[in-house]
């Protein structure tokens, strides 16, 4: 026999240590069923149990979904039409929602009220009836209108007797409904936010992460482009804007002006944090091996390199999407975003201007109280929604 066949004796006898079953990580240790449901969770299922954890980003979660679809069916939901005038119902005051007349149950409903004219301030004053409660009617038919602007309707969420009127939330100057203006401007106010939103996360990405993967010239002159915009006055380009657009553009153009405009000059923040997370990660072993197996640099900054700071860029969303939606509330507030017939919030928010009327009439300012709600619920939301993207933390 030769040296390379040589084998120690007995050698054929040694016993075969290798396990050639199926491979199940349940056999690796005795897992209880608490421990095995999370080392078997997928990433999604981990992120969704911290998550569910976080109890007020949850329900501020739930909140603004209520909020998105109070504006889907806004037509359905207010009680009035958006432009409807009660012209005997000028600055009318907010009527209180009763369940209990004279001591019996009677069901949801408003006391009728009278109005006079105080020639001693020339204010408006309307006094309660509590002899006549106006019972509130529910899926009622009352002013027609049209769904998201195609299906003809006439069937409210609510609304006040025939012939009778119902205002929860007041009216402004010219009789019109607080609340079904507040609801209306909801749809114009929440997706601005989106769309903005959608405008500068896809530039911030896009071009922060060629600035970030490639360097060089290409980052030299993103880092220009950025300087450049940030360098610019915000109030005398609000201001520019707003001369340069014509008063006779319709309000659906003007609309989507503005929302283009907010997305194209809020993109440069995430756009450098962009970069500087890439210029980070590129270095890092995985790229060299995707770059070494043929990998586009499309695939790799989309595929490897954005999901390793998806918890900065969920935060970021988070904030922006508020930050949009104060733009346009201030904008509108200062005449040089939104102009009517089109109606937001801010463009409710500038019957407030006048601070004499606010002292009057009070519940002029009523539309703020939305704009703070959605943004304390998307801040809330954003810190649950940081966490739970890494549940490894």
């Amino acid at each position: 026999m030769t040296t390379g066949q040589l084998t120690p004796p007995g050698d054929r006898d040694l016993p075969h240590y290798v396990n050639d079953a199926p491979f199940d990580a349940r056999t690796i240790e005795q897992l209880t069923p608490a421990q095995e449901r999370i080392y078997l969770a997928s990433q999604w299922k981990l992120m969704w149990w911290k998550f569910k954890r976080h109890r007020i980003a949850v329900w501020c979660g739930w909140f603004l979904v209520a909020m998105y679809l109070i504006a889907v069916f806004a037509e359905f939901l207010a009680p009035y039409n958006l432009d409807s005038r009660h012209i005997k119902r000028i600055y009318h005051p907010p009527q209180g929602v009763h369940l209990f007349h004279d001591g019996s149950f009677i069901g949801p409903f408003v006391y009728d009220t009278s109005y006079e004219l105080n020639m001693v301030n020339l204010k408006r004053e309307y006094t309660l009836l509590e002899d006549r409660p106006l019972q509130l009617r529910f899926f009622c038919e009352a002013e027609p209108y049209e769904m998201w602007g195609f299906i003809p309707m006439d069937t409210h969420l609510f609304c006040a007797p025939e012939g009778e009127t119902a205002f929860l939330l007041g009216t402004d100057r010219l009789g019109r409904d607080m609340l079904s203006r507040i609801i209306y401007g909801a749809r114009i106010s929440l997706s601005i936010g989106l769309l903005g939103v959608a405008i500068s996360f896809t530039l911030g990405i896009v071009i922060g992460g060629l600035a970030g993967y490639y360097g060089g010239w290409v980052d030299m002159v993103v880092q220009r482009i950025i300087e450049v915009i940030q360098s610019i006055p915000s109030i005398p380009l609000w201001l520019a804007l707003a001369a340069i657009m014509p008063v006779t553009w319709n309000p659906l153009v003007v609309y989507f002006a503005i929302t283009v405009i907010l997305g194209l000059l809020d993109w440069t923040g995430l756009a450098r944090a962009v970069r500087s997370k890439l210029l980070a990660l590129r270095e890092e072993d995985y790229v060299l091996a995707a770059q070494l197996m043929g990998a586009s640099p499309k695939r790799i900054i989309s595929r490897h390199l954005v999901p390793g700071f998806i918890s900065h860029l969920i935060a970021t969303a988070t904030i922006s999407i508020p930050t949009m939606i104060l733009g346009e509330t201030a904008l509108s507030f200062l005449g040089l975003g939104l102009r009517p017939p089109i109606t937001s919030w801010g463009v409710l928010l500038t019957e407030a201007q006048n601070i004499n009327v606010v002292a009057l009439y009070p519940w002029l300012i009523l539309p703020v109280v939305p704009v703070i709600l959605v943004i304390l619920a998307y801040n809330f939301l954003g810190d649950g929604l940081r966490d739970a993207a890494d549940p490894y933390k």
